[in-house]
């Protein structure tokens, strides 16, 4: 099978369904471990990914998915008019209804009720030698049982009767035994046991066919050694139900976008079923095709992250680009700079830039369907016809200089002999940048915003952190939220610094810092440790869907947050109207605050963008170093 998957290349079974691709069904029994090759899969609270904090009720192991109880409980809860959840829990009774086995009511007797009058055998035979009399007085009079051996308790988990007639099951148990056909003990033990999982923490993969639910095993496997995410058993049940009824062979049957979609049609308010049926796919079509560019080159789509490329932008799509010719130029030149370490930010514009040409190419004024027909004059009515769009001089400026680095790059490394000599842009064809006003904040602003009140009003100390290093330290966002767990290094005075990735500069940079803010940074440290004790190798790790937390905190979820802070603060400007501001204004900020300071602009260039090195190999000599971080911290 080609790389470039989506239609089953196998022929059709009897029952309809297409067979699995060539080679799949070897690798995935090569690959799917033992505990994941049962029909039914059950999870408990304990799974790091499946499971899910306990329901607090004492004894129950049951997953608390309700108001932090489990299903069961919750719906006692709500049944008993919703009281002191904390009173409810140490007051309810630990058994669920199927296991308020009852003993005989004889004091000291701990066998089952079997009889009439809830007595068990023996002293129900007693009580009918007796003549029958009232029970309640004929009760009073038995003497306690207290056996010299007690007999062995019910083999049951949750039940403490005795044995029935030396039997491993109370008399309770040893019924519903008997009703289910007598099953090997030891199997039937197993599963009545295993029955404290209900069944939504299960996962019953009997319905799919053979190939697809070796699948499914595999995907819920990596699920689990991924451990990047929780996923709730019933996510995956409406995945499998979903599987069932389109009567798929595989999950490579039909393309993402067809089994994303079909999938959208049937469950429109399914996010998380949905991620997980993508995430699915992905993950058998890697185990099938491989990654790496072998197999990306080939598609019109390409997938960042089998490049090794985890970043916002997950695709680029070259199936826009209806030229053939000139798609396989821009496939090549976008090989070669991602290769070079371009950002997938800025490779996304490139292939939005070529996208913008290959329209204009098939416009019915141009129609120019050959490379040689690219010439000056042609790229002349190209910025006539930019120049008349939306977008603004500084996304104008973007398009001309990626076509200009994309002709150049096929000039220069021979990729194409058809491409006219001509065929560049000039310095005069780019827009004038206009001159932009100060970003800087005013220091009535700032004063409120470094008020301690108005910072504390921040309900997450996380949070709260993030502000001060991108006030103090001026960081970009990205930069920040990208801090490596031990961030804070020493010079040979003993001073604190910040160590970070100026990932815009692709190099380390420090910033010294005060003692305050390194005491912050050490209690977030804390706080991730306790999170996390496994560890993170990030300080600002992403709260949810980091089960390893690896994963730093999402920008926009930043940034949302500073919105409300924003608004919860009040702040305004000095003619009393509110203020909207962006974290990079922070950066801004500092470095006028510096400037004001009469520090130079050499060592404010130093601060913000400079390179780590040895410590001191920036600076004239090692006070100029304290000097600046002095600085700094007086700025702050």
């Amino acid at each position: 099978m080609s790389p470039q998957l989506g239609e089953a290349d196998g022929a059709a079974h009897d029952n309809g369904r297409s067979s699995p691709p060539a080679g799949l069904t070897r690798k995935l029994m090569a690959v799917v471990r033992l505990e994941f090759r049962a029909t039914e899969l059950v999870f408990t609270a304990e799974d790091p990914v499946f499971g899910g904090p306990p329901c607090p009720v004492p004894q129950c192991h049951r997953v608390g998915r309700a108001s932090g109880l489990c299903w069961g409980h919750y719906g006692r809860w709500v049944g008993a008019g919703r009281p002191d959840l904390g009173k409810f829990v140490a007051e309810t009774d630990t058994r669920w209804r199927r296991d308020r086995t009852s003993p005989c009511p004889v004091p000291g007797c701990r066998y089952g009720r079997a009889q009439a009058g809830g007595l068990c055998s023996g002293h129900y035979q007693r009580w009918k030698s007796a003549g029958r009399p009232d029970l309640r007085h004929w009760l009073s009079a038995q003497p306690p049982t207290r056996p010299d051996q007690p007999p062995a308790a019910c083999a049951i988990d949750s039940c403490d009767l005795w044995g029935h007639e030396g039997t491993p099951l109370c008399w309770s148990h040893t019924r519903r035994w008997r009703r289910l056909g007598r099953p090997a003990i030891a199997e039937h033990l197993h599963d009545q046991n295993q029955a404290s999982v209900p069944g939504h923490e299960r996962v019953d993969l009997g319905p799919l066919p053979a190939h697809l639910r070796l699948e499914t095993q595999y995907v819920l496997q990596r699920r689990r050694d991924d451990q990047t995410t929780k996923t709730a058993p019933s996510t995956v049940c409406q995945v499998v139900r979903f599987l069932t009824a389109m009567e798929l062979g595989s999950l490579l049957d039909w393309p993402e976008e067809t089994l994303s979609g079909r999938f959208r049609e049937d469950h429109r308010t399914a996010g998380t079923a949905h991620a997980l049926l993508v995430y699915a796919r992905r993950q058998i079509e890697d185990l099938h095709a491989g990654r790496g560019w072998e197999t990306e080159y080939s598609r019109d789509v390409w997938r960042l992250r089998n490049l090794g490329i985890d970043k916002p932008h997950a695709t680029l799509r070259f199936d826009r680009i209806p030229q053939p010719e000139l798609k396989e130029l821009a496939k090549r030149f976008l090989r070669w700079r991602l290769s070079a370490g371009l950002s997938p930010g800025w490779a996304y514009h490139c292939v939005a830039a070529i996208t913008r040409l290959a329209r204009f190419l098939t416009a019915p004024t141009i129609r120019v369907d050959q490379l040689a027909q690219v010439d000056r004059q042609l790229l002349e009515r190209y910025l006539a016809d930019l120049n008349s769009q939306k977008g603004g001089k500084e996304e104008h400026r973007k398009h001309i200089g990626v076509l200009n680095d994309f002709f150049a790059a096929i000039l220069r490394h021979g990729w194409s002999q058809a491409l006219p000599a001509t065929a560049m842009f000039f310095p005069e064809d780019y827009p004038k940048q206009l001159e932009r006003l100060p970003r800087a904040l005013t220091e009535h602003v700032m004063a409120q915003l470094e008020d301690p009140a108005n910072l504390d009003r921040w309900d997450d100390p996380t949070r709260q952190l993030i502000t001060l290093v991108l006030m103090r330290c001026g960081l970009r966002i990205s930069d920040a939220l990208k801090l490596p767990y031990d961030c804070v290094v020493r010079d040979a005075d003993g001073a604190p610094y910040l160590r970070y990735v100026n990932h815009k500069m692709r190099r380390e940079a420090l910033v010294p810092i005060d003692e305050e803010l390194e005491q912050l940074i050490t209690d977030q440290q804390r706080r991730v440790r306790t999170q996390w004790p496994q560890g993170s190798s990030v300080l600002f790790p992403r709260p949810t869907s980091n089960a390893d937390g690896s994963r730093p905190y999402n920008t926009s979820t930043y940034r949302g947050a500073l919105k409300r802070w924003m608004e919860d603060c009040d702040v305004r400007d000095e003619h009393d109207q509110p203020i909207k501001i962006v974290p990079h204004q922070w950066r801004h900020t500092l470095g006028t605050r510096l400037i004001n300071r009469d520090v130079p602009q050499e060592v404010v260039r130093r601060v913000l963008d400079h390179d780590s090195g040895e410590m001191t190999s920036h600076y004239a000599n090692p006070r100029e170093l304290h000097q600046t971080g002095e600085s700094l911290r007086l700025a702050c």
